[in-house]
């Protein structure tokens, strides 16, 4: 395959991954608007928001695999056309249920499309700094969509009505269907097997469980979130089990030997965790304490994408000058940094300085660990690494609106003597008292955050010192090489 045709292929995927990134953080912009319109209620509104990102998580480590054994640009294109139809679908739902049903539905198509443009990527790119390159440049365009999309929704919603903002995908999958068979190769490996169907509900049951009960947990402690935790957990030991005996697993856990490889799938995990409880805080302190409204709260945040955007476009740059693994942590040294800031910031400018310093440094471990962890295993296997890197990604997220929300809100209440829960619910009489408070959560938050990226920047140079070619797919034999078809 000709570089100049590799190049137009990777513009081909980041314009769908651009706009659906968009597309997904633009819904918590429109969440009024459409809930008034339709009549949603409170637990329907919880559906509308999270059933997609439930459905993706629940299923991702399915497509990335099943992509691997039906081919990943069939895979795509599949998952494309019912992404455009299903965005149309919600668009003009009429009611709540509908939505709820189209947004899981969505959740189904969305799941192929990050493993799949990820394996693709590094197929189509044989030269190691291009594919570092081209990586990196993906994931940028996830992070800059995703800054920019409350941005391009608040536009949206004073222009047009609150389904305007589904249909920001339709048109690059659209571009995507017609020049994917042209430009995009088709690749799959040669050792396929069947699908483990047993391990594909397993996997379902256990992400659902974990994940449901890691988001509930911020809004209600008690017996129910806790009980699916557990009953996740005991499911996803089934599952493990169940891979480590199959010939051909779902997904092989034997990748999880190479250090460096598990060592890059924990720090994505530990990143995940203090971007998202950082970022659910700082939102919070912006809209409650300074008194932003939600619009201008989303232009303030949009820094904190852009900032992950630049660190991840620079990374390759970076990585010619030092080691993969020694770029990743000092990033993560850097947004440990940009967490402190954060944890003594009082005002706007050090908190929106703090949250873009520690997303910029995030970028390397976005770009290059990504590339490592696909890239350590048999290109035959690239669609199962990549689902894991984004599990990894999607759990990180979960648990740090979890963890790092369920601490802020202790801090709150401790600061507050129990005479408020949470800053909405403050009397006018406590408003200046309940802001202190918050503002101490805070504080508080991004000092856990710096924690937790200073010990992962050393988790990661304590585990690399493993070779390249120890690495999983370095022991593919000639006969698992992917097949290619143009």
């Amino acid at each position: 395959m000709r570089v100049n045709r590799a190049w137009l292929g990777l513009a081909v995927l980041m314009l769908p991954t651009l706009l659906v990134a968009m597309d997904l953080t633009a819904l918590l912009l429109a969440l009024p608007a459409l809930s008034a319109e339709l009549g949603a209620s409170g637990v329907e509104q919880l559906w509308i928001s999270d059933g997609y990102g439930f459905v993706v998580a629940g299923l991702v480590i399915t497509m990335g695999t099943l992509g691997d054994r039906i081919g990943r640009r069939r895979l795509l294109l599949v998952g494309a056309a019912a992404f455009a139809v299903l965005s149309v679908v919600a668009a003009f739902a009429t009611s709540p249920g509908e939505l709820i049903v189209a947004r899981a539905l969505l959740g189904v198509a969305g799941a192929t499309l990050a493993p799949s443009t990820l394996a693709l990527i590094m197929n189509m790119f044989a030269d190691e700094r291009e594919r570092g390159r081209a990586v990196a440049i993906w994931a940028t365009c996830q992070f800059t969509g995703g800054a920019l999309g409350p941005v391009l929704a608040g536009f949206l919603l004073q222009h047009f009505w609150w389904g305007s903002v589904f249909l920001l995908a339709v048109p690059a999958m659209g571009l995507l269907l017609v020049t994917g068979p042209v430009l995009l190769p088709e690749s799959r490996g040669d050792r396929a097997g069947r699908l483990d169907l047993g391990g594909v509900g397993l996997s379902l049951v256990a992400v659902l469980l974990v994940v449901y009960g890691i988001k509930q947990l911020t809004v209600d402690i008690s017996v129910v979130p806790v009980a699916a935790l557990v009953l996740g957990t005991v499911v996803g030991v089934v599952f493990a089990r169940r891979q480590l005996r199959l010939e051909t697993p779902l997904l092989d856990l034997r990748l999880l030997r190479h250090r460096q490889f598990t060592a890059v799938l924990v720090a994505l995990v530990s990143a995940g965790v203090a971007m998202a409880g950082t970022g659910l805080m700082v939102t919070q302190y912006l809209q409650g304490v300074l008194g932003y409204s939600p619009f201008a709260t989303a232009v303030l945040f949009a820094p904190m994408g852009l900032g992950v955007a630049v660190g991840t476009i620079t990374a390759p740059a970076t990585a010619r000058r030092v080691p993969a693994p020694t770029a990743i942590a000092g990033g993560l040294v850097v947004s440990a940094v940009g967490s402190l800031v954060v944890g003594g910031a009082t005002s706007l400018v050090p908190v929106v300085v703090g949250t873009t310093v520690l997303a910029l440094g995030t970028g390397p471990l976005f770009a290059l660990g990504t590339g490592l962890v696909v890239g350590s295993v048999a290109p035959e296997r690239a669609g199962s690494a990549a689902s894991m890197s984004e599990t990894g990604n999607y759990l990180g997220g979960s648990l740090g609106f979890a963890l790092l929300g369920v601490l802020g809100a202790a801090v709150y209440r401790a600061r507050m003597g129990g005479a408020s829960d949470s800053l909405a619910d403050a009397g006018p009489e406590l408003v200046a008292e309940a802001r202190a408070a918050f503002t101490g959560a805070l504080h508080v938050t991004g000092v856990v955050g710096a924690v937790l990226f200073a010990a992962t920047a050393a988790l990661v140079l304590r585990f690399s010192g493993s070779g390249r070619s120890s690495g999983p797919g370095a022991t593919a034999s000639p006969g698992s090489a992917p097949r290619t078809a143009r």
